[in-house]
């Protein structure tokens, strides 16, 4: 499993908000410059974390981006869904459970236990634990 290329970039830009002071903004110019990402995926990356409820955005001199919650109430977990959707590691571990084996199957409770785990993981890792120097 490998999360796609724009959640793995939301991750590196709220990474780089979360360093910031409190209040203050960052623009998306100096964040797609810092993280490597391209200023037009980082526009549409932005605009799906401020929908999900995790930034704040604002336009103008004074404007930017900053984080909508302190660093330690966001998670990897809502980052990665909320630019990927939910996690799943294959058709059989989706709560609609699509794989005609599933009911036979002698591995899907490894795959099911296996996504558990990451999620639990991605869950309890907040964006806190990163800003500490």
């Amino acid at each position: 499993m490998q999360i796609t290329r724009q959640a793995d970039y939301a991750i590196r830009a709220m990474l780089y908000i979360a360093k910031l002071k409190p209040d203050e903004r960052a623009s998306t110019i100096n964040i797609a410059k810092e993280q490597h990402i391209p200023s037009s995926f980082l526009a549409k990356i932005i605009s799906q974390l401020s929908i999900s409820g995790l930034l704040h955005t604002s336009r103008g001199a004074k404007g930017g981006v900053m984080l909508a919650k302190d660093p330690a109430e966001i998670t990897l977990l809502e980052v990665v869904e909320s630019i990927d959707g939910p996690i799943a590691l294959n058709e059989c571990s989706t709560p609609e459970g699509n794989c005609s084996l599933s009911t036979d199957c002698p591995i899907k409770d490894v795959w099911c236990e296996a996504q558990e785990e990451l999620v639990m993981r991605l869950r309890n890792t907040n964006f806190a634990a990163f800003t500490k120097a």
